[in-house]
C-alpha cells in the first residue's frame, strides 16, 4: 500500500483507502464520522466497543490511514474535529480572515479554489455516467438539511427536461410510502455532505431491492457512505482550510449533470423546453 500524504484530513485519508476497507473497518469509519468528537476524546478500546469489535482492529485502521499509532491517529482527530468541527467555530475562523481580507474577496477566493479543484475529484466521464443513470422514467430525490435546496433545484431542472421527478421528505413512514412505487426503471438521487443522512441506508437498500439506479452527490464523506451508490460525485465543498462550507460546489456538479443530460436527450429535451415556453406564455399572458 502506498504511503498516505500526512497533510490529508481524516476524511481524505479514508477516501484514499476506501477500496481496501473491510466491512468492520467501514463500520468503524461510519461510527467515527457519526461522532468524531466522542472518538477523539476516548480511548482505542472505547472506540472499538462502540461497534463491538476487538481493540486491535482500531489500531490496524489507524495504521491503514497512515498513522504510526493509535495515539497519533487520536491526536489527528483532536486537531481536526475538536478544533473546527463545530459550524460556529468554522464560521468564526472564516470571519477572522474576512476582517483582514474583506468578506466578499475571501468568499470568492475560497469558492474559486474549491471549484478549480473539482476536476481533480470528478471526471467528465463520471458526469456523463450520472447523466446516463438519470435518463430514465422517474427520478426520486432525497436531500436532508441544507441539501433540500439542491433537491428543489434538481427536481425543477429534471422536470424541464421532461423527466418525472419526485422529492422525498418527511418521517420514515412518509418515505416508505413515497418509495412504494420505485422500480428498476427509476433512479434514486441523493445528497450527502458532513455525515451520512439518517435515512440514507434504508433508501439505498430499497433501491437495491428494486434494482433502481443510484447516484449520490457528496462532499469528502462520499467514499465512506454505506452502501455505496452506482455513481458517486464527490468533491470538497470548501477551498480553504477551516472555512465554512457552501453549496456552490455541489450546485456546480448538479448543473454539469443537467447539461450532460440535456445533450444526451437531444431533440426531446429541446421539445420539452419549447413546450414549457409555450405554457409559461399561456399562464403569464
Amino acid at each position: 500500500m502506498s504511503k498516505i500524504d500526512s497533510r490529508k484530513t481524516i476524511v481524505e485519508r479514508v477516501q484514499a483507502i476506501a477500496g481496501s476497507l473491510t466491512l468492520t473497518e467501514q463500520k468503524l469509519i461510519s461510527e467515527l464520522l457519526r461522532a468524531p468528537r466522542d472518538v477523539a476524546i476516548g480511548t482505542s478500546s472505547e472506540f472499538a466497543a462502540r461497534i463491538g469489535v476487538h481493540e486491535a482492529t482500531t489500531s490496524r485502521l489507524a495504521r491503514k490511514l497512515g498513522f504510526t499509532s493509535y495515539a497519533e491517529f487520536r491526536d489527528g482527530l483532536r486537531h481536526e474535529f475538536l478544533k473546527v468541527a463545530d459550524p460556529a467555530e468554522r464560521i468564526s475562523a472564516t470571519l477572522n480572515d474576512a476582517r483582514a481580507k474583506g468578506f466578499l474577496p475571501l468568499l470568492v477566493a475560497s469558492e474559486l479554489s474549491a471549484l478549480t479543484a473539482m476536476t481533480d475529484h470528478i471526471s467528465d466521464a463520471r458526469i456523463l455516467e450520472a447523466a446516463e443513470k438519470l435518463d430514465c422514467r422517474r427520478v426520486f430525490i432525497y436531500g436532508h438539511g441544507n441539501a433540500e435546496v439542491l433537491s428543489v433545484l434538481m427536481e425543477r431542472r429534471l422536470r424541464r427536461l421532461g423527466i418525472d421527478s419526485h422529492p422525498l421528505s418527511g418521517s420514515p413512514r412518509d418515505l416508505a410510502e413515497q418509495m412504494l412505487t420505485l422500480s428498476s426503471d427509476d433512479a434514486l438521487l441523493l445528497f450527502a455532505f458532513r455525515r451520512q443522512p439518517p435515512d440514507y441506508q434504508r433508501l439505498m437498500q430499497v433501491a437495491a431491492e428494486t434494482k433502481a439506479r443510484t447516484i449520490v452527490v457528496s462532499g469528502t464523506i462520499g467514499p465512506s457512505l454505506s452502501p455505496s451508490p452506482d455513481v458517486l460525485l464527490s468533491a470538497p465543498r470548501a477551498g480553504m482550510p477551516d472555512s465554512f462550507q457552501t453549496l456552490t460546489v455541489p450546485m456546480a456538479i448538479c448543473n454539469a449533470v443537467i447539461l450532460a443530460l440535456a445533450e444526451r436527450r437531444g431533440p426531446d429535451a429541446l421539445a420539452t423546453l419549447d413546450r414549457l415556453g409555450e405554457l409559461i406564455a399561456k399562464f403569464e399572458g
